[in-house]
């Protein structure tokens, strides 16, 4: 990585690994209004006006306080949206249809030593298949509307081929309605709505519904493989979440993983975090879970990723890399043909 990004995972790991992280370096030549831009196309300026205001780690001025500003609004923007989350839960209750909040506040709390660091752009929540329509009814009620697909009439065709739908709010809010976790069906295809799940305090006196750690940690790693982790902060919760559990918990964590179809996905990431914050220290998977060539390609194609801090949708062909390892997160060719049929299905639909 480069010096900018480093310096950036540096001060993110402090936000769950606090005091005991080894002293910062910042190499002489750091640009640092190149960390600015990479802390904003990473979403991580949460984590690191954290850093700065607890620990003290040293920026110059300029970029210290545009990263304290923006520090300060995404816990705000959070406080607004554990709200919204409140009334959502309660709406769905009343309706009686279950949900599960996925990422977001939720995992937020898990993974950090506070829970309005993590910044999020959307609130992810997942129902039953069977229960699109009435999730879609109580969203359009709040004042959300269907932005896609298109078309309310769309909406349980869509889901029957998609994973979620998107919804918005003129308050600027987003909702993420999932009917599934994955876009292949073949990947972690029992993590589902009758998951176990439990209660998480994101803020004061809320508390909402997420998934338990088994089937949390094996979404997070399909979730990440999903788009080859190209944001540091996808990679930087999953390590938050599994920081300081005993080395036989994090091993037992990856077993279930591959029982419940994270497959290469599980491998990935845990690669990755390990290159970047040390998160298989003293665990056996640091030599077992890199054996796999495939496994070691889809970690290099991760780290090229998260080094070219432009979205892969601005520039030519730049969701080709995503494409072709989502190709490679189970192995075996039935699994390649379904997945590339999928992809092509999606581009033209």
């Amino acid at each position: 990585m480069s010096p900018e990004l480093q310096l950036i995972a540096d001060l993110c790991s402090r936000a769950f690994v606090g005091a005991d992280i080894r002293r910062v370096d910042v190499a002489p030549d750091v640009d640092w209004d190149r960390v600015l831009q990479l802390a904003r196309f990473h979403r991580v300026q949460g984590l690191l006006s954290h850093s700065l205001t607890t620990y003290g780690a040293f920026l110059p001025p300029a970029t210290a306080k545009a990263l304290s500003a923006e520090g300060r609004a995404i816990a705000m923007n959070n406080l607004r949206v554990a709200t919204e989350c409140r009334e959502i839960r309660s709406d769905f209750d009343a309706a009686g249809v279950p949900l599960i909040f996925l990422k977001g506040l939720t995992l937020g709390a898990l993974a950090y030593s506070k829970s309005l660091l993590k910044m999020g752009w959307d609130i992810d929540v997942l129902v039953a298949p069977d229960r699109i329509g009435t999730a879609g009814e109580i969203l359009r009620r709040r004042g959300y509307h269907l932005s896609m697909p298109e078309g309310v009439g769309k909406l349980e065709r869509w889901h029957r081929q998609r994973k979620e739908s998107l919804w918005a709010h003129d308050s600027g809010l987003f909702v993420e309605l999932h009917s599934r976790l994955a876009d292949n069906l073949r990947l972690i295809p029992s993590v589902d709505i009758n998951s176990p799940t439990r209660n998480v305090e994101v803020v004061e006196g809320i508390r909402l519904p997420t998934l338990q750690d088994d089937d949390l940690f094996a979404y997070l790693c399909v979730h990440g493989a999903s788009s080859a982790w190209f944001r540091l902060k996808w990679i930087t919760d999953l390590a938050g979440f599994i920081h300081g559990r005993p080395a036989p918990e994090i091993e037992r964590l990856y077993v279930r993983s591959q029982e419940l179809g994270a497959y290469r996905a599980a491998d990935q990431a845990l690669l990755l975090a390990d290159a970047i914050y040390g998160s298989l220290e003293g665990t056996g998977l640091r030599s077992s879970v890199g054996r796999d060539p495939v496994s070691q390609r889809l970690f290099r194609a991760a780290m090229r990723q998260l080094s070219d801090a432009r979205e892969p949708t601005g520039r030519p062909l730049g969701t080709w890399r995503i494409h072709w390892t989502q190709l490679l997160l189970k192995p075996g060719m039935d699994f390649k043909v379904g997945e590339a049929f999928r992809q092509v299905r999606d581009a033209i639909a």
